[in-house]
C-alpha cells in the first residue's frame, strides 16, 4: 500500500464532486453548534459523566462516588451539560437524577466507544 501524500500533483478540479458537495455543505451557525457539542464532550470528567448515564439515571451522589468527585465539582460538570442539552435533570422529592438527554446523545457516545475500542484492538494486533 502507498502511502497517501498531503495534496494532489495536479490543479484538476471535479466540477461535479464540488458542485455537490457544495450543496450539501452546512450553514456557519450549525457548523458552531456541531463544534461546540464536541467541545462538550472534549473533557474528560463530562466524558465520564456521559459514560456513567450511558448506563442510566443517577443522582449527584452516585455519580460523585463514582467519579470519585466531590459533589461540587460533579454538579458544576452537570450544569456545563445540561447547558449544552446533553443531559437532562428530573426532581423526584429532594433528589434530582441526570439522564443522557435523548437517544442521539447515548448513539454518539456508543459510536465513539465502539470506533475507539476497534482503533485499539487493530494496533494490538
Amino acid at each position: 500500500m502507498t502511502k497517501c501524500n498531503q495534496s494532489c500533483d495536479c490543479n484538476l478540479i471535479h466540477e461535479q464532486e464540488v458542485s455537490k458537495v457544495n450543496g450539501a455543505m452546512l450553514d456557519d451557525d450549525t457548523i458552531i453548534s456541531i463544534s461546540d457539542f464536541y467541545k462538550a464532550l472534549a473533557d474528560s470528567t463530562r466524558l465520564k459523566i456521559i459514560n456513567a448515564l450511558d448506563e442510566g439515571e443517577l443522582c449527584v451522589c452516585d455519580i460523585s462516588n463514582i467519579l470519585n468527585m466531590t459533589k461540587s465539582a460533579v454538579s458544576h460538570q452537570l450544569k456545563n451539560l445540561r447547558e449544552m442539552n446533553l443531559i437532562k435533570c428530573k426532581k423526584v422529592g429532594k433528589e434530582v437524577f441526570y439522564s443522557l438527554a435523548d437517544k442521539h446523545v447515548k448513539q454518539v457516545f456508543e459510536i465513539s466507544k465502539e470506533h475507539i475500542m476497534e482503533m485499539i484492538d487493530e494496533t494490538n494486533c
